[in-house]
């Protein structure tokens, strides 16, 4: 049995982590951090917990040693707390975005402000397995991706690892996120009369996911030109990117299915959804609430070199906690489907 903890255990994807690590075999969950609810049962503020856990919530100064921390504090705080935490566990996940870009330089542009360990940053191994299994086989450093970061890369990715993109036209990407995505603490975005019914652009351009889709997505070191967008809507967990990209020359269908199928066709949680009828003959986010599945769907433009490529993900789980799990697994040598096997419900 591993020794884990939880830093920042408070919000929801800290929720989420307690929720998949007290169900997991191979791990002695230890401790669940948060500075303003010390000594309060962990069930207090994830109430779904209830009679599975009687963990309280410590703080930061009585954090014991471990063999493996998740640190789920909020970006730019995460670096500031990082050299005490490698101190106390060999192995560190992080879910904030501290460490997920490698320069220096696209923090001030991205985040709005310098960062404090530069040196560390190249030390980090971007945690989206279908993508780094290799490196994640042997990281004691884990950055895990963005939410809508994530649900982009995994429908693009396949399509820029064959060379079709057309690289001289942008890839234009418009991601429709849950509530849940801004996190726990209340405002007026929020706030129940501003939200409900809502389905509001919150960041049209400038989308600090954006600089991941962009690192993650170049090839050879030709790196495309992404037009993200941001929009809220009316659910509590999902992300549905809906991407537009241009190819090089045209594509029959059986072409595409090609390029996804050898992409992802021994991946454990990758699912291509393009039927020929039905309502749920495209990824839809509704149904992977709490699961770590991803979806992916395309449908060729018959007018033009367009393909439309739609991904869908549950925020909380592929786009945080459980993708954060995924990866932990693979690094400790687990199956990688340990404690990430829930189906998802249908209807919700």
């Amino acid at each position: 049995m591993l020794k884990v903890s939880i830093i920042g255990g408070s919000g929801y994807a800290g929720g989420e982590l307690v929720r998949l690590l007290l169900d997991h075999p191979h791990v002695d969950l230890q401790q669940v951090t948060s500075e303003r609810n010390a000594g309060k049962f962990v069930r207090s503020l994830h109430p779904n917990l209830r009679k599975r856990s009687d963990l309280k919530f410590s703080a930061m100064a009585d954090l014991q040693p471990a063999d493996v921390i998740f640190c789920a504090l909020p970006h730019g705080v995460a670096m500031g707390q990082m050299a005490d935490l490698r101190q106390k566990a060999p192995i560190i996940v992080d879910l904030s975005a501290d460490f997920r870009l490698r320069d220096a330089a696209d923090y001030p542009k991205w985040y709005g402000h310098d960062h404090t360990l530069p040196e560390m940053l190249g030390k980090f191994v971007y945690g989206i397995p279908e993508l780094h299994r290799e490196e994640l086989r042997d990281a004691d450093l884990i950055s895990s991706a963005g939410c809508m970061a994530t649900t982009s890369i995994l429908g693009l990715y396949p399509l820029f690892q064959a060379g079709v993109v057309d690289l001289a036209k942008p890839v234009v990407i418009e991601a429709k996120a849950g509530s849940s995505g801004s996190g726990g603490s209340p405002g007026l975005a929020s706030h129940h009369p501003e939200r409900s019914g809502a389905m509001r652009s919150f960041k049209p351009t400038g989308h600090r996911h954006s600089a991941e889709v962009i690192q993650e997505l170049t090839v050879d070191g030709k790196a495309p030109e992404v037009a993200f967008s941001a929009t809220a809507i009316e659910a509590v967990r999902g992300i549905l990117a809906t991407s537009h990209v241009y190819l090089r020359e045209p594509l029959a269908d059986k072409d595409l299915w090609r390029i996804y199928r050898a992409a992802y066709k021994d991946e454990p949680f990758m699912r291509l959804v393009k039927e020929a009828s039905g309502v749920h003959r495209y990824p839809e986010p509704k149904l992977l609430s709490g699961s770590n599945w991803c979806d992916v769907g395309f449908e060729r433009d018959p007018n033009s070199n367009r393909v439309v490529v739609m991904a869908a993900l549950d925020n909380l789980m592929k786009g945080a906690a459980g993708q954060a799990v995924q990866a932990f697994n693979i690094r400790c040598g687990f199956p990688e489907t340990t404690a990430l096997e829930f189906a998802g419900l249908h209807p919700i």
